[in-house]
């Protein structure tokens, strides 16, 4: 008795030998292979990285179906497989590890076997039947892994930057500029050096990190300028063999079209598939983001200590409960979890650098850990802003008593009386207040430094606290 062939499994061929492929599988041997060697996190590839490699898998097939490289059918079904995923689908077949084969080839080969063997499926073949639809021949027509990965990284972290982490800065800068607004008649007490300090308006405190991220936020679109040059079509070392003549010009035009960016052709091939410059680049714009944002949530969180034995000068919103044995207790997690992202973004910044010196010659082979680590970094600043925004700036209130209370408290008021008395009278009035617990004003008046009336103008908080016009700075006068 003839014993019936298995349905729930192709074979397929590479140069190495045959191996059995699951028939539901999209991916290939090559794709086989790598999961086999490549067990190390389970992180697979991520949703933006895809997308990037899809839409340069997209622009070849239309432009080398357009230059006759490839069958104009072939060329249509790639496309509509293309498409297909960027709709979506088949985003389960996408199954290396992160930490994978150098360049990035292993990856690479599951995105060209994922479109092939769906494009087989469109023409009405069957998958693993490469002879109509090749993941190398047609699928890959020239390219290479050497210049379709540091592409790729270069979609993928545009992508990022305009889908996650630039409408994420957008709406923090707006939501601190409201709070400016609805806070700047709070005087409270300046501090540095964790001690005493001159009061200053507890919106002005706000407006100065909207200014702080807007800053990081152009830091970031002057650094991500060098994403929109691409080495795509230097093939596999940037001389471009087995390229068509007209094929690194329109290859680029149509990604631009696609991604809706103002792409272009690096002007030295070679160069732009060795150097991971620009990357280094746009990390290292995240990381001074990430060290600022850091800086933030941690004065949220001290400004927010308390209730009772803590500074208590704002109030963030209670979104969960903050302890298991304490009731009533609740935490400010939203900046806490900024914190740990921020701390993330410098350790994959360090990463990233290291990565980029670690090439020779003409590739540089740790390309996925900088692919991850960069287009991760920007996707997960931009959520962690979102959710901090949403969950916390939006509905930070103020403690204008105790803000006050501590502004009139504070020994640095004396500060204003230099000019009046001095700094070593002031620096003595200081010393007794601090002794005696009087208040500055009433050991400047017992002293006979300054009148009342000149007190009443010297101690003005509203004054004190006001910042001087830039044309007052500049010496412009009303």
């Amino acid at each position: 008795m003839n014993q019936q062939p298995d349905s729930s499994v192709r074979i397929e061929r590479d140069s190495m030998g045959d191996r059995l492929i699951p028939s539901s599988a999209y991916y290939g041997i090559q794709t086989l292979r790598a999961t086999e060697n490549f067990p190390i996190s389970g992180i697979k590839p991520l949703h933006t990285y895809v997308d990037a490699c899809i839409l340069i898998k997209k622009a070849t097939a239309i432009v080398n179906g357009e230059l006759s490289c490839i069958p104009q059918d072939v060329s249509k079904a790639i496309v509509q497989a293309a498409d297909e995923v960027l709709a979506g689908k088949f985003r389960d077949q996408f199954v290396v590890d992160v930490y994978q084969a150098g360049a990035g080839t292993s990856h690479h080969m599951n995105v060209n076997e994922v479109l092939a063997n769906r494009a087989l499926e469109i023409l009405g073949d069957e998958k693993g039947n490469y002879k109509l639809v090749s993941p190398n021949d047609h699928v890959n027509y020239g390219q290479s892994t050497n210049d379709v990965i540091p592409t790729a990284i270069r979609i993928g972290g545009l992508l990022a930057l305009s889908k996650t982490l630039h409408p994420a800065l957008e709406g923090a800068i707006q939501a601190l500029e409201e709070k400016a607004v609805q806070f700047q008649d709070t005087v409270r007490s300046g501090r540095t050096h964790m001690q005493d300090a001159v009061p200053v308006r507890l919106g002005e405190n706000f407006r100065a990190w909207a200014h702080i991220l807007s800053e990081h936020q152009n830091r970031i679109y002057t650094n991500s300028g060098d994403l929109m040059v691409l080495g795509l079509g230097g093939s596999a070392a940037g001389t471009g063999m087995n390229t068509h003549p007209q094929y690194r010009g329109r290859v680029v035009t149509v990604l631009s079209e696609l991604i809706d960016c103002p792409l272009e052709p690096a002007p030295h091939l070679m160069a732009a598939m060795q150097s991971m410059a620009p990357f280094v680049n746009v990390s290292g714009a995240l990381r001074n983001l990430a060290t600022d944002l850091a800086k933030i949530s941690h004065d949220l969180r001290l400004m927010d200590s308390g209730p009772k034995t803590g500074f208590k000068e704002i109030q963030l919103p209670p979104v969960q409960p903050g302890s298991s044995i304490m009731p009533g207790k609740y935490n400010p997690v939203m900046a806490e979890m900024t914190s740990m992202v921020c701390f993330q973004v410098m350790g994959y910044d360090s990463a990233i650098a290291l990565a980029s010196l670690a090439g020779q010659l003409e590739l540089n082979v740790m390309m996925p850990l900088i692919a991850y680590n960069l287009i991760h970094s920007i996707e997960i600043l931009g959520n962690t802003i979102a959710a901090l925004t949403e969950r916390c700036l939006t509905g930070i209130t103020a403690n204008q008593e105790r803000c006050l209370a501590f502004a009139e408290g504070s020994l640095a008021l004396v500060t204003a009386l230099n000019p009046h008395i001095g700094y070593l009278n002031a620096a003595a009035v200081a010393k007794e207040s601090l002794e005696t617990g009087k208040s500055l004003r009433q050991i400047v008046l017992e002293k006979g430094l300054m009148n009342e009336a000149e007190l009443a103008e010297v101690l003005n908080l509203e004054q004190m606290s006001a910042i001087v016009p830039l044309k007052y700075q500049d010496g412009e006068s009303d």
